[in-house]
């Protein structure tokens, strides 16, 4: 019986990883206990249990009585001189009692206690083993897969990934390999006390410091970490060598190390970036796949308006603007994503130009109109200056309709635009011609007027030419007519020769 215990205890110990000698002990202890409860009336109770045999001696003493009539505490003097004969009435002897006369109750109490105290010492290893290692990237394999959470095994130990810290598009089957971030160890914990997670920022840190010499050996930095997990990543590098390229080290030839990232974190996206020191073309970068044209500050140094091109403002903003979310997130800026046509026509409102929204009820819809008005939007250029995120936060505004909106009413404020700056030219023209009239009329009177002055000259001229004719005539005609007397009077003389 007592090898065959002792036999037990060291298979128990080997599986469990606890040493035999503190599995004795426990029996020890526990058969005490036991003991105890059965003999609690008794003078005095031992328990001994050899660690090289297993043999296991309970040993309770016992007052000698005449007669006892408590078998618990008390012995009769004739059976007290059997073990010794020159006992007395009153004096105790030590009866030695067989495991056996313990019942059933008692040995499962032993046995109960065995097993706890085997599970205290088990867990009080797992945490001695693994409290060291928090923050560490572990390889686990996958035991169980129950509501949420994925059960690990760790060799002689249990881990699990709570349904909060595991990536939601995770479906690992029972058997593979799975990688995560152990983050806790906890003593109380009823199940697995060795908790991982999937879905913290470390985690991505912890496996480019795995998969990349350069960050391991700190040429390399990871300066910041923007995550939502199981769908995209962003990540800003910067590097203490300048012959060391942050970006190229991080990807890796053909993109190998970035895919073995990619792959233990189950396709989610990752976009690396170098960090710059300007605030303007860090933003710029963050905003990555989507080209940005341009990145002004809006007079608060905490928010940024970025222009991209039409065709890419989707891409910039990214699905449930997850894009634009994460590259805020990373840069600690707050970025107002507008696209280049929404730029333009955003101009006319330093002029004081607005379009209300009441009068957009047949292209946007009433009811549309309706929520945003009651958002205080009471003008397209407020619709327009408004993120794509904020606008998706308006009941009834989802994604698309969101995306829908900021392209329909970009293209409508163009073309209220195109039409102002028509009417403005043709405003211009008609003023012109006007102008150029006024100054034609002009033109025709100053002329007008140089000729009347003119013609008057030439008519006082000629009245003055007339004049001096007439004087000139009549002095001829005078000196004609003196002339004709002359003769007249010559030819009296005449016809009296």
């Amino acid at each position: 019986m007592t090898s065959e215990i002792l036999d037990a205890l060291t298979v128990i110990a080997k599986e469990k990883g606890v040493e035999p000698e503190y599995l004795l002990e426990t029996l020890e202890s526990s058969l005490l206990a036991a003991a105890q409860k059965k003999y609690r009336r008794a003078a005095h109770v031992e328990v001994k249990v050899d660690q090289g045999s297993g043999e296991i001696e309970i040993i309770v003493h016992m007052r000698v009585s005449k007669l006892a009539w408590d078998p618990t505490s008390e012995i009769d003097i004739h059976e007290a001189r059997r073990i010794d004969p020159d006992v007395r009435e009153g004096d105790v002897v030590p009866v030695s009692v067989p495991v056996a006369e313990f019942g059933r109750n008692a040995i499962s109490a032993v046995k109960q206690s065995l097993v706890q105290h085997v599970r205290e010492a088990e867990r009080k290893n797992v945490y001695e083993e693994y409290v060291r290692r928090v923050g560490q990237v572990m390889t686990a394999t996958v035991q169980q897969v129950d509501f949420g959470s994925i059960i690990l095994r760790l060799g002689g130990a249990e881990g699990v990934i709570p349904p909060e810290e595991n990536i939601r598009r995770d479906r690992p089957k029972i058997g593979d390999h799975i990688r995560a971030l152990l983050i806790n160890v906890d003593p109380s914990a009823r199940g697995p006390q060795v908790i991982f997670s999937r879905t913290r920022p470390e985690f991505v840190l912890k496996l480019f410091e795995q998969e990349v010499p350069e960050v391991y050996e700190g040429l390399v930095e990871i300066k910041g970490i923007a995550r939502e997990a199981g769908a995209r990543t962003k990540i800003a590098v910067i590097s203490h060598d300048e012959r060391v390229d942050p970006v190229g080290a991080c990807v890796g030839v053909k993109g190998s190390r970035v895919q073995n990232i990619v792959k233990a974190l189950g396709g989610e996206r990752i976009d690396i970036i170098a960090m710059s020191s300007d605030p303007l073309i860090f933003v710029s970068r963050a905003l990555n796949p989507a080209r940005v044209l341009s990145v002004s500050f809006m007079g608060d140094p905490k928010t940024v308006r970025a222009v991209v091109p039409d065709d890419q403002l989707s891409l910039a903003i990214g699905k449930n603007a997850q894009n634009v979310r994460l590259a805020s997130q990373l840069t600690g800026l707050e970025i107002q994503l507008v696209s280049q046509s929404q730029h333009a026509s955003l101009e006319g409102r330093r002029e004081g130009e607005v379009v209300e929204l009441e009068s957009l009820t047949k292209e946007l819809g009433p009811r549309l109109v309706e929520r945003l008005m009651k958002e205080g939007k009471e003008t397209l250029q407020d619709v327009l200056d408004t993120p794509v995120e904020e606008l998706m936060k308006i009941q009834g505004i989802g994604e698309k309709t969101a995306s829908k909106l900021v392209t329909v009413g970009a293209a409508i404020l163009e073309r209220w635009s195109a039409e102002r700056e028509r009417q403005r030219a043709a405003k211009a023209a008609a003023s012109a011609e006007s102008t150029e009239e006024t100054q034609a009329a002009g033109t025709t009177e100053e002329t007008q007027g140089a000729e009347g002055a003119e013609g008057a000259q030439a008519a006082e001229s000629t009245e003055e030419a007339t004049d001096e004719e007439s004087a000139e005539a009549a002095a001829g005609q005078t000196i004609s007519e003196e002339g004709g007397a002359s003769e007249a009077k010559e030819q009296p003389g005449s016809a009296e020769r």
